[in-house]
């Protein structure tokens, strides 16, 4: 009885329902298109809002020293006479000397996660790596202060300066704050970046090239070697990538360290500066018009850079993308059985 009473109701209880649906999909549809649609073009204005009014205060100073300030290795407020030189020069071997320090370090942590770990003990240990990332610049900056620079003055500046002091990276009198504990904390703030991406890429590569590798005789370094660096290359130069554009834009952590000075010094034990810190540290001491066209000029620098390395990582990174997915396990075991062969 229960059933019949029900079976008159249900059919425009089901019709009701569609009717119900179809509004929310009429309304729905065009509402998510049109929110998506705000979204990006939300994010394409403020980018182009972003670069216009950088450009915009450095006009000054860009009509005013022209090229020549890229090459000018100079900042004196009192004379009116600003350059870019020795910040370039800082930001350029800070984040080029970290990131040859993360970039085998990071691998090897990759490595470790995704090879030789313990099942049990590959998250936490990813976790604890990721973490790095979270501790705030500021913290990093305190510790480099309290912590890292009395163990360069007092332990490896000397040891470095004593077996390698003929070579002018090594060279003159040790110092606290300088370029050198700037590129360790770089190094700390870029590994955490550099080992994820990577460790993310080593996943991809299929099961079976590597078992065919460990068939036909190949032991782990050399399934490592033969399989999973050549199959992952492209994704660590894009992760590499990726963590050279944070290390360009840091500044407050490095300002702690770094020792604000200008000028350009091959040793790393010397005081220098970046671009980033440059404007973090003076910007709000600007004394005139100029001065502050000038911070927006490094400013300007920075952001070209930032942009410039970060197109390129995107590009490598979708390149790897697609390179993994056209690739086959036949094609790579085919590579793989060659080298191994040879």
């Amino acid at each position: 009885m229960a059933r019949r009473a029900e079976s008159p109701a249900s059919p425009a209880l089901h019709s009701l329902s569609r009717a119900q649906r179809g509004l929310a999909d009429r309304l729905g549809e065009p509402g998510l298109r049109l929110l998506t649609w705000a979204a990006s073009a939300a994010g394409m204005a403020l980018i182009a809002l972003l670069v216009y009014k950088v450009f915009a205060q450095a006009g000054e100073s860009i009509s005013h020293f022209g090229l020549g300030f890229l090459t000018a290795n100079v900042w004196d407020p009192v004379s009116r006479r600003f350059g870019a030189a020795s910040f370039i020069y800082g930001t350029a071997i800070s984040s080029l000397l970290a990131l040859v320090i993360a970039g085998p370090l990071s691998i090897a942590i990759a490595l470790f996660l995704t090879e030789l770990a313990p099942r049990r003990a590959r998250r936490p240990v990813a976790t604890l790596v990721e973490l790095l990332a979270a501790i705030p610049s500021v913290v990093l900056g305190l510790w480099g202060i309290i912590v890292l620079a009395p163990f360069l003055v007092n332990t490896l500046e000397p040891a470095l300066h004593s077996a390698f002091g003929w070579i002018p990276l090594f060279e003159g009198s040790t110092s606290p704050f300088g370029l050198l504990p700037a590129i360790l904390i770089l190094t700390i703030m870029v590994v955490p970046i550099i080992a994820s991406v990577t460790r993310e890429v080593f996943e991809t590569v299929p099961g079976d090239l590597k078992e065919s590798a460990l068939a036909l005789g190949a032991t782990r370094w050399e399934m490592v070697r033969m399989v999973i660096l050549p199959y992952a290359k492209s994704g660590i130069v894009g992760a590499s990538i990726l963590g050279l554009g944070r290390a360009l834009g840091e500044a407050i952590a490095v300002t702690q360290v770094i020792g604000d000075a200008t000028g350009v010094h091959v040793s790393l034990f010397a005081p220098a500066d970046t671009l980033a810190s440059r404007v973090a540290s003076t910007y709000q001491g600007a004394t005139s018009t100029l001065e502050i066209s000038s911070l927006a000029y490094l400013s300007a620098i920075l952001l070209v850079l930032a942009l410039i390395v970060n197109v390129i990582a995107r590009l490598i990174v979708r390149r790897s993308t697609r390179r993994m997915r056209r690739v086959g396990p036949r094609a790579g075991l085919a590579v793989t059985t060659a080298e191994a062969d040879a």
